[in-house]
């Protein structure tokens, strides 16, 4: 048996670092021995801290779910019935007969006491009052109309002939030739202040060009700009030597940085805190892994105690009390039902019946009173005339068996 594998081309070989990473059968990584080491006592301590935390959770759940069933659920609806009993239905009482037939005779008392006066007054008072007015509010407009159309008129003729002729007059034969001659002479006075103005701007241009803007250019071209060459030179010198200095101090600073912070830095990363991390990175992992793999352990540790105990608890408790029902309390309970219940709820059906037939005795009590009372005070009401829906007999209409028709009658 060959234990040694032949190693392959020195043009084949790969460096360290490009090589990809070996791979188990399955398609995971391989795991080392220190992950097996970790893995077996972290599962061990972690089942062992869960299996009583699991037990402890699966009793509080299923307490809590025999509670809300037998006990919450119940109350809840009790409670319900209490708060529809002591704050829903008397307020529903209080609507139905007190609020509701009191606002509807009030409407009944406003309807009779306000809205029939309003409506009778408003019909045979305010309506002939008011159609007077519109027709005496028209006949004041239409003699103000007429008054207003003369006057305008006189106006219109006094206005045109006393200031819109004399106007005319003044504008046509006064204004217009006094305007003309302003104009012609304000046009002649401004041609003779262009000429002066030609004149005067010649002179004061040749004097500020001889002595402000040659002088300047002397100046600028033989004094300033030289001088401002040496100083632009000078600074660029200086600009230069500063820009050196900062990087020869600024190269000693960061080769002081690197070997004083950098690398001792970069050290401490990669040969401390990384392999730290990734031992700690391990641990993290096997240990939620043990605490997955537990809490299933313990699910199936939980049930099978749950289902242990509930057996013991059907066999002692269970069992006895279904037999006892089954064969005490059931023949008990018929008997009672027959001998007790059924005919009790025969006489609550009877009371309950007779209760009804006077309550509906006293609603059609109340109701003749009510007919009586408004027949005392408004009469009896118009009855309409009874109409007759029949044929009249005068004329037979014709049938099937009939052979009368518009062509065979007399």
């Amino acid at each position: 048996m060959d234990l040694q594998k032949p190693l392959p081309e020195p043009a084949q070989q790969q460096p360290a670092h490009q090589q990809p990473a070996r791979q188990s059968p399955g398609g995971q990584t391989p795991e080392g021995c220190l992950v097996v080491a970790i893995r077996l006592p972290v599962r061990i301590v972690v089942l062992v801290l869960v299996v009583p935390v699991r037990i402890v959770w699966d009793a509080l759940v299923v307490a809590g779910r025999f509670l809300k069933g037998t006990v919450l659920r119940p109350v809840g609806r009790a409670l319900g019935w209490v708060a529809r009993a002591v704050f829903v239905w008397p307020f529903i009482g209080l609507w139905r007969y007190v609020v509701v037939p009191l606002a509807r005779a009030l409407a009944w008392l406003g309807n009779v006491l306000v809205v029939v006066p309003l409506g009778w007054l408003h019909r045979h008072v305010l309506t002939p009052l008011g159609h007077a007015l519109v027709w005496l509010a028209r006949g004041t407009g239409a003699v103000l109309a007429l008054l207003g159309a003369g006057v305008y008129a006189a106006l219109a003729w006094l206005v045109r002939y006393l200031v819109v002729v004399p106007a005319v007059w003044l504008y046509a034969r006064v204004l217009t030739p006094a305007g003309h001659a302003v104009m012609w002479a304000l046009r002649e006075i401004g041609a003779v202040l262009a000429l002066l103005g030609a004149g005067v701007y010649a002179a004061l241009a040749w004097l500020v060009r001889y002595l402000v803007v040659v002088p300047v250019v002397w100046l600028y071209a033989w004094v300033l700009a030289p001088v401002g060459q040496a100083i632009v030179w000078c600074a660029k010198g200086l600009v230069r030597v500063a820009s050196l200095v900062a990087t020869g101090i600024g190269v000693a600073l960061y080769w002081i940085l690197r070997v004083l912070f950098v690398l001792p830095a970069l050290a401490l990363w990669r040969w401390v805190l990384v392999p730290v991390g990734r031992f700690l990175a391990v641990v993290g992992r096997e240990v939620g892994q043990a605490l997955v793999h537990a809490w299933r352990v313990a699910g199936r540790i939980s049930l099978a105690v749950g289902r242990a105990l509930g057996t013991l608890f059907r066999w002692i408790f269970v069992e006895p009390v279904r037999w006892f029902h089954r064969t005490v309390l059931t023949p008990v309970g018929h008997a009672v039902r027959d001998a007790v219940l059924r005919p009790a709820a025969e006489a609550a059906r009877s009371v309950g019946r007779a209760t009804r037939l006077a309550l509906a005795s006293a609603r059609e009590s109340a109701r003749q009173a009510r007919a009586d009372f408004r027949r005392m005070l408004f009469g009896e009401p118009e009855r309409a005339e009874a109409v007759d829906g029949r044929e009249p007999l005068g004329l037979e209409a014709r049938t099937l068996d009939s052979s009368t028709t518009a062509l065979t009658k007399d």
